[in-house]
């Protein structure tokens, strides 16, 4: 998080954080009932600590020139790897924020990269602002951070950035907001530099070609519906209770005469097929025995039976050079565009780590990662599914977004999205045919699993996951 200080910039605390000095000098940081400890200081640093719920001058420590500043920039950087903090554009003075900027990634720090007069900036294509309660938005599912524009004036400045402006033209501007916050902003990538007598090529202009691939609305999904790019409450958090009373579980029937189907339906249960039998015996589980778990032979049955290529063809069909790769199960456009990866914590035969699944060799390859990113991804998805022990085998679903993207437009993510509904309905019955316990979890870390795969979130992310493994014969299920 190494950076030049921007001069105007303070880290004061989130309203919702508060510091308490214990004893030996301790610093522990309170939120949302939790206390966590972010280690001994001296009593000078932890007085001036307390100047974080205000604002401190970022400035002000960021030569390490004193001790007292060492200190300060160990426990503010502490604090901003755990996103508690924010950060105020403005006056000195209480009340005179011009900017304040929320962190929506734990790891922000606020940079100001070098900006000329003879630069041209523009707004991004996936920038856009929008009120909250009373407030002034600006944000983007690219960025680091959004930014709360406090004063109207800046935001009549920012929307004359839909088109590119040199530096040296807005300075003239009577309300000019500051090389600093544009400076914030093109590190947050709300803003890019670019080339103004280069047209009107923005689009391709704005990083690389898989980006390009992606339209507005889609990508705006994709980082809010999941966890890793956003700040925002996740998940079964019943924010309208109390406030809305929830939907019965089966719809208020309809007025009118009911055409009766069960007189047409089979009254001998030996009669029902297979499939329809499996459809009902499937359930999600939760709880996993892991003193007999889940086998490698197993896991290549079930992967074998759901995932694996069956065929091959290089025929260009619709225009689609890349061919086609048929899966078990169907895929919008037969894109199947759908990639496996498994995080193992205990399969009989298989070491722990973390793996993609070769459908087309129908071969795990070993992935190296930091134990620490793997063990947050399974104890991750073990909280999501209400359990208090990790899956024996995690599978995270991720998807190609340029396969599907390259075709479609407008309904590109909705397709992926309904390609993992698929994918998930076929690991539950082969999990059930298999006598295997599974259970799909509706949470994942689209930043956790860039770091682990070193791909960037817009070329290939999680879409999904489905925990595998033998269930506990007591264990929870739905």
């Amino acid at each position: 998080m190494r950076g030049a200080a921007p001069a105007n910039v303070s880290a004061r605390l989130r309203s919702n954080v508060t510091l308490e000095t214990q004893a030996e000098g301790e610093i522990a940081v309170c939120f949302e009932g939790y206390s966590v400890g972010l280690g001994r200081f001296s009593a000078g640093a932890a007085h001036r600590a307390q100047n974080l719920r205000i604002g401190l001058p970022l400035a002000a420590f960021a030569s390490n020139r004193r001790n007292i500043d060492k200190e300060i920039d160990l426990l503010v950087r502490r604090l901003a790897r755990r996103g508690l903090l924010e950060y105020r554009l403005g006056g000195s003075g209480i009340g005179e924020d011009q900017v304040v900027i929320e962190t929506q990634m734990p790891d922000y720090w606020p940079r100001t990269p070098q900006l000329g007069n003879a630069d041209a900036v523009v707004l991004s294509r996936f920038a856009y602002m929008r009120r909250r309660g009373n407030e002034m938005i600006l944000e983007s599912p690219r960025a680091g951070a959004l930014f709360k524009i406090c004063n109207p004036k800046i935001a009549a400045v920012l929307a004359m950035l839909s088109t590119p402006q040199h530096i040296k033209q807005l300075r003239r501007q009577d309300d000019f907001p500051g090389l600093e916050l544009l400076a914030l902003l093109l590190d947050c990538q709300i803003l890019f530099k670019v080339d103004a007598a280069g047209g009107s090529g923005l689009r391709p202009a704005e990083g690389d070609h898989n980006l390009v691939l992606w339209d507005f609305h889609d990508l705006l999904f994709h980082t809010r519906s999941t966890e890793g790019r956003h700040a925002n409450p996740l998940g079964g958090v019943y924010p309208h209770a109390g406030a809305i009373s929830p939907l019965p579980a089966v719809r208020p029937r309809w007025p009118g005469k009911k055409i009766n189907l069960h007189k047409f339906s089979a009254a001998d249960p030996a009669a029902i097929s297979p499939v329809a039998k499996l459809l009902r015996q499937s359930h999600s589980t939760r709880s996993f025995d892991n003193q007999q778990p889940i086998t490698l032979a197993e896991l290549s049955q079930f992967l074998g039976g759901a995932a694996r290529v069956v065929s091959i063809s290089n025929a260009e069909l619709d225009l689609d050079d890349g061919g086609q790769a048929v899966r078990p199960y169907p895929s919008a456009g037969a894109g199947y565009e759908l990639e496996l990866y498994l995080a193992v914590d205990t399969c009989e035969g298989l070491a722990r780590g973390f793996y993609h699944y070769d459908a087309g060799a129908h071969a795990l390859a070993p992935i190296r990662v930091p134990m620490h990113e793997l063990e947050a991804q399974l104890t991750g998805a073990g909280y999501s599914m209400g359990s208090t022990a990790a899956p024996q085998i995690l599978i995270t679903i991720a998807a190609r977004f340029g396969r599907i993207s390259w075709k479609y437009s407008s309904i590109a993510y909705s397709l992926i999205l309904k390609d993992v509904g698929v994918l998930i309905q076929t690991f539950y019955l082969m999990a059930t045919d298999m006598r295997l316990g599974g259970c799909a979890i509706g949470i994942t870390n689209i930043d956790l699993f860039a770091k682990m795969t070193g791909i960037e979130f817009h070329v290939e992310g999680p879409v999904g996951q489905f925990a595998i493994g033998r269930g506990a014969k007591s264990g929870a299920s739905d």
